[in-house]
């Protein structure tokens, strides 16, 4: 039977098959470390868990609106009024079956075939092949570790040409936990204005922000700025929530109006249940969050201790998120591990699962060579014998 040869085409998500061969050595009985996927290790919250229930005895079990119940699309805006300081009206809210689910609508409701998409990289694995899936091309920029792999505004106005349709931007950072500086931020919303590109902003993590560090929605920097910025977030990673399957969009009403549409024949809806849930905790007690983070910064703060104490390994401070990207290129050519030399970093991440039985995600995939991502999602006894592990290979 014929397959497209768009789908043909198509690299599987790398960040799932890290996982997926970890759990394949796993399966043989090896105590593998595993630092693959990037989802909090808290389980939801109680209250949280709680309303769910609630929702089911309630009823809420059916079909809802094709792009969310009226409830949520309230306490989006609210929240996001309450944390940035911009209004957006329920008119302008899309809830979908998670942050990657709106990525791609956004792209298909704003990009057309040939049109060019501005990717800084290091940038999420998924980025790019969802602009490949609508026939636009991804432009990818690239970003230095000594810069904070943040883009700069002369950089972003140097990629732009006259086939430019949008640039997809991601602080805090997967994969590497950067978040751009507020006056560079600043910049890159100027020259979107001045060029007239819409920025496409992920910003999923904003509530996992470290000491030092400050978030700042990029619809925030006045009214044309907002025009030309499609907000994606959802609850996956602030509150644990990654398999409840809940994002949403913020934007203009006339792309929200055709992301709707599109939505409509794509998906019934949302999860009913998931809505109530997130609407939970959107409205109830935000201690939940700090708690999280505050235990996060303290995994950060030890993974990076550890990393620099290892000779010929480099990183960007992770000012957000829960993932360190470090520089492993210093031992390209070097028997590591006891067995053969490795030539690059996807060498690297496999010959570090089958000999030291540690599971890490290429930086190949994240168009950065060179580089590998460790999720410190995962407990301070995992980390203390992952990095050991590291370290031990790496002598």
């Amino acid at each position: 039977m014929h397959t497209s040869e768009l789908v043909n085409n198509l690299k599987p998500s790398e960040t799932l098959a890290a996982a997926a061969k970890a759990r394949e050595l796993r399966s043989k009985g090896i105590d593998v470390l595993e630092f693959t996927v990037g989802e909090p290790d808290f389980i939801t919250p109680q209250h949280i868990r709680e309303a769910a229930k609630v929702a089911m005895d309630a009823g809420h079990t059916r079909y809802t609106a094709a792009t969310g119940i009226a409830e949520l699309k309230q306490a989006i805006c609210d929240a996001f009024n309450r944390d940035h300081g911009v209004s957006y009206k329920p008119s302008e809210v899309t809830i979908s079956n998670g942050a990657k689910h709106c990525l791609h609508n956004v792209l298909v409701a704003c990009c057309e075939p040939g049109d060019e998409v501005i990717i800084p990289t290091p940038y999420w694995v998924s980025y790019s092949a969802l602009v490949e899936l609508v026939g636009a091309k991804p432009v990818l920029v690239e970003t230095k570790e000594k810069d904070g792999f943040c883009l700069s505004p002369e950089q972003f106005r140097k990629a732009i040409t006259p086939k430019t349709r949008l640039m997809m931007l991601n602080s805090p950072s997967n994969p590497t936990g950067g978040v751009y500086p507020v006056d560079m931020l600043e910049g890159l919303a100027k020259v979107a204005v001045e060029k007239d590109i819409i920025v496409l902003s992920d910003e999923i993590y904003d509530k996992l922000i470290y000491s030092g560090h400050t978030f700042r929605s990029f619809a925030s920097f006045g009214e044309e700025v907002k025009k030309r910025t499609v907000i994606v977030n959802g609850v996956s990673k602030a509150y644990a929530m990654t398999g409840w399957r809940i994002g949403w969009t913020l934007a203009p009403e006339n792309v929200s109006s055709a992301i709707n549409k599109l939505q409509s024949q794509q998906t019934s809806n949302p999860c009913s249940v998931s809505q109530y849930a997130a609407l939970a905790a959107l409205n109830g007690p935000q201690e939940c969050v700090a708690e999280m983070c505050e235990e996060f910064a303290k995994r950060r703060d030890y993974v990076s201790a550890r990393l620099r104490a290892i000779p010929g390994l480099s990183f960007a401070e992770p000012g957000g998120a829960f993932y360190v990207f470090f520089n492993v290129s210093s031992y390209f050519g070097k028997p590591v591990g006891g067995g053969e030399p490795v030539t690059n970093a996807t060498d690297f991440c496999t010959a570090l699962l089958e000999r030291a039985h540690v599971a890490l995600v290429s930086g190949d995939a994240f168009g950065a060579p060179g580089y590998v991502r460790l999720s410190f999602a995962a407990s301070m006894e995992s980390l203390t014998r992952g990095l050991d592990a590291i370290e031990k290979f790496l002598k």
